[in-house]
């Protein structure tokens, strides 16, 4: 029974630390990225959510981060990065390249 038990909490405790990978959010409108930093905990893997609010599809890339994907217009995709060691990393949408930011690991 102590067995059980013992299982039963250490399948909780596991599952609780996996539900807990913190999140980030970029949003696109007109043809910008909001926010142009965005902070994230350095050494942790952090879902980012990247939301278009324009009509026109846009691309999230980052040669920094080796990520590359199309975020269609009016739609959000979600990428997982990290987990990243402190820096700064530039992102930029590749349909618009003179749209760029930074993802801040502290």
């Amino acid at each position: 029974m102590q067995f059980r038990l013992a299982l039963l909490s250490f399948v909780f405790v596991a599952s609780s630390a996996v539900a807990e990978t913190p999140t980030a959010n970029l949003t696109i409108r007109n043809r910008v990225f909001e926010p142009k930093e965005l902070n994230v905990p350095a050494g942790q893997k952090v879902e980012l959510r990247v939301r278009n609010e324009d009509a026109a599809a846009s691309e999230f890339e980052s040669h920094e981060l080796h990520r590359e994907k199309v975020v269609p217009a009016g739609q959000e995709v979600v990428l997982n990065i990290g987990p990243l060691r402190a820096g700064r990393y530039e992102f930029f949408d590749d349909f618009n390249p003179k749209s760029r930011g930074h993802i801040v690991a502290k």
